[in-house]
């Protein structure tokens, strides 16, 4: 409750005791979740696709991808200048430490995980044109010749990557349902 007014904080409720999100950072929320679950399974099954139809999960993975990253980038300047609600007073310090550690490494991730992949795609000598232009008509300029060495490594970087953002995802979930099964302490509600 605020002091001068008896009224309590904008986005603090029965519902939502240490606040919530606003309605831009839920939609970046929804919206990057949507993206995932276009480009994760399609990156995973892309290399067992053997036919015609493997350009065309290029093209989806690819552009899924770029438009995540736009949309983390826009969600990071969003946070910025709409900062987050604080995480529940009566979260332990560890809870908190992991909690901040996902967070971070996601937002790392869902930058650094498009930069590779567009990278390894020019580094095999197949920019986003033509089949695999971003959103299907929109083509970037190449920028590098292929270079198979260089092309390995970045590819065996974004499989790591992707791998790494299962398992930071598994943890945000995880970790949502705790706070909403066990600590029940409106955390989860706050992005609903």
């Amino acid at each position: 409750m605020d002091s001068m007014t008896g009224l309590a904080p904008k986005g603090i409720d029965a519902a939502h005791p240490a606040g919530q999100y606003g309605a831009i950072a839920k939609l970046f929320h929804w919206v990057t979740l949507s993206l995932m679950l276009v480009a994760l399974p399609l990156g995973f099954v892309i290399q067992h696709v053997k036919d015609a139809s493997k350009m065309g999960f290029y093209a989806l993975h690819e552009s899924a991808g770029l438009t995540i990253l736009f949309v983390a980038l826009a969600r990071l300047a969003w946070r910025w200048l709409s900062p987050p609600p604080s995480q529940p007073n009566d979260m332990p310090k560890m809870l908190r430490t992991a909690s901040t550690a996902v967070h971070h490494a996601l937002y790392g991730l869902l930058i650094l995980q498009p930069v590779l992949g567009f990278l390894a795609t020019n580094a095999w000598g197949f920019p986003m044109r033509g089949a695999t232009a971003y959103l299907g008509f929109i083509e970037f300029p190449k920028f590098m010749e292929a270079w198979e060495s260089l092309a390995k490594i970045l590819s065996q970087l974004h499989s790591i990557g992707g791998w790494l953002l299962v398992v930071l995802i598994v943890l945000h979930v995880g970790g949502a349902l705790f706070h909403h099964a066990i600590r029940r302490d409106g955390t989860l509600m706050r992005m609903i």
